[in-house]
Parts: C-alpha cells; structure tokens; sequence
C-alpha cells in the first residue's frame, strides 16, 4: 500500500509551516512520498492522483481534511489525520486531539483502518460537520480574526463579531422527507461528529458509524438570546431550549428564499437558496484512532417532544 502525506504549511496560523520540515522527512523515514501544498485545491488535486488503496494522511486543520476528503471520496483509498490547525474538529471525532504531531503522523501511517459515516451536502463530501446560517457566517468572520486567537476563542471573536447585525433568515426544514420546521431560524446544524467550532459540542449525541446525520435546529432567537444560550451551547447543555430542536435522520433538506451561506469542515460553500444533505453509511475509509464518541440512538422526534 502506498503512503501520501499531504502538508498543509499555511494550516494552523503558519505552524504546520514552521514544522513542516521535520514533518516531511519524518514521512519519508517512514516510506511515505510526502508533498508540501501549494495553495488552495491543491490538497485535492495531490489526494485526487493518490493511486487507488493509498492511505493518504492530511496534515493541518479540518479544512485541510476536507479538502484531502474532496480528492478521495467515492476512490478506494484512507484517510488518516495529523492534526495541527485551529479547529481539529474531525480530529476530535476520531478522538485524536491533543496527540504530539509525531505520534498522529505514526497512527496515520500505520495503525488499523476504519469505516465512518460520510456527509454529502449538494454534492459536496463532507466529514465531520455541515453548519447553514448564522454559524456559516461566524465561520467566514474567523478567517479575519486575530491570527493569536484559535480554536473556541477564535470562534467566540467571531461570533460576537457577527452577533451584532444578526437577521434571521425564513427556511423551510425537512429530514427524510417530513417537514420538521417552517419560520424563521438562527442555524441548523448536520452533524456527523458532536463539535464544530474548535471544540464545541452543538451535537453531543452524534456518532459517525450510526448511518444518520444527527440535526440540531435552533429556531428564532435575538441578539440577547443567542448570548443567554452561549453558556448552556459550550456546556453541551442547550438542547432542553424550547427554540432548540434535535433530529436524526439520513437525508436533511433546507429551503430558503433568498442564498444563505454555509460552510462545511469549516470551509466556506456557494451561498444557496437550497441545500439537501445525506449521509453515506460507513462511506468513509479512515485511520488513526477509534471515533471519540458513545455510540447511541438519536430520536427522530424532537428532544422534549
């Protein structure tokens, strides 16, 4: 089996740049061909001419999985993580945050592969999280933060940032096909992981092997009452909120009159009027760690309900 590393070394606010010397030539010691990435895409472009049954390893942050993700899905060839970006949510769901660079580079090479769950929102694969409206946009106002800010302080800057021109948009929400809400709303969330944000459990009860998309539907809240929830949302405990609304489901679709933007693995998407997600049952060949996560059944119907 041949062996990829693909190195992002703008990841991480530049310190996969400033590691990416030693990280190369440890890969190489190990047999693998390693790449230095250029720009945009280009991850993709690398994980695209992988030969069929590599392992090709993604070393930065989520949006350098997803775009090493974008290169594999539908190919017979594994995916493994060294995580040192910002965010590392998918990381987290494989339960690898937090492991020194050297020992996530030797279980991306080496360690048994696994099946998960792969998300697919208007065509686009996605591996740990797919975030529609306000999120969306607090995603695309921490590319502008503060480079000494990462993670959750990253994602609270911007937050707040965006907090203060907030518009609910009218959407439409259906899962496997029944309409679960219709008005206004502050976010959905699809999850296949339990964080998104660098660390934040929107979706505690998520399992990436359960062939669902656990959803999280905050309805209509004001500028005040997104600030009064944010204690209960980084405490994993905002799901008993009568504006907060859990579902699962294997096919998930939004509707809305005019684009709203999106982002999935934290990487910005075209602004749409219309996104329609769904999982691939254990779609997605991975390596380097169980999922971090309980398995466990999500209700269909709302929490509370």
């Amino acid at each position: 089996m041949e062996k990829w590393v693909i190195v992002n070394p703008a990841a991480g606010r530049g310190k996969v740049g400033r590691l990416s010397g030693a990280i190369l030539e440890a890969a190489r010691k190990e047999g693998a061909r390693a790449f230095l990435t250029e720009g945009p895409g280009h991850a993709t472009e690398l994980a695209q001419s992988a030969p069929e049954g590599a392992r090709v390893v993604a070393v930065g942050g989520d949006g350098t999985v997803h775009e090493v993700l974008r290169g594999l899905a539908g190919a017979e060839k594994v995916l493994g993580v060294v995580p040192i970006g910002s965010g590392n949510d998918f990381a987290r769901m494989l339960g690898l945050r937090g492991l020194p660079w050297p020992e996530a580079l030797e279980l991306a090479l080496f360690a048994p592969e696994e099946a998960i769950d792969l998300g697919l929102v208007n065509g686009e694969p996605f591996g740990a999280f797919l975030g529609i409206g306000f999120d969306a946009l607090v995603a695309k106002k921490a590319l502008s933060a503060p480079s000494f800010l990462r993670g959750m302080p990253r994602y609270l800057y911007a937050l707040f940032a965006v907090l203060k021109d907030l518009r609910l948009p009218e959407g439409r929400v259906l899962v496997d096909g029944e309409e679960v809400h219709r008005g206004r709303m502050l976010l959905l969330a699809a999850m296949n992981g339990p964080t998104y944000g660098g660390g934040i459990p929107i979706a505690p009860m998520a399992d990436p092997r359960d062939g669902r998309l656990s959803v999280v539907l905050a309805g209509e809240f004001s500028r005040l009452g997104v600030v009064l929830i944010l204690p209960r949302l980084l405490l994993g405990r905002h799901l008993s909120h009568p504006e907060v609304r859990a579902y699962a489901g294997r096919g998930v679709e939004v509707a809305f009159a005019h684009p709203v933007p999106a982002h999935a693995d934290g990487e910005l998407l075209p602004e749409a009027s219309l996104y329609r997600a769904e999982v691939r049952p254990l779609g997605l060949r991975v390596v380097g760690g169980r999922a971090g996560v309980q398995k466990g059944a999500l209700s269909p119907r709302p929490v509370g309900a």
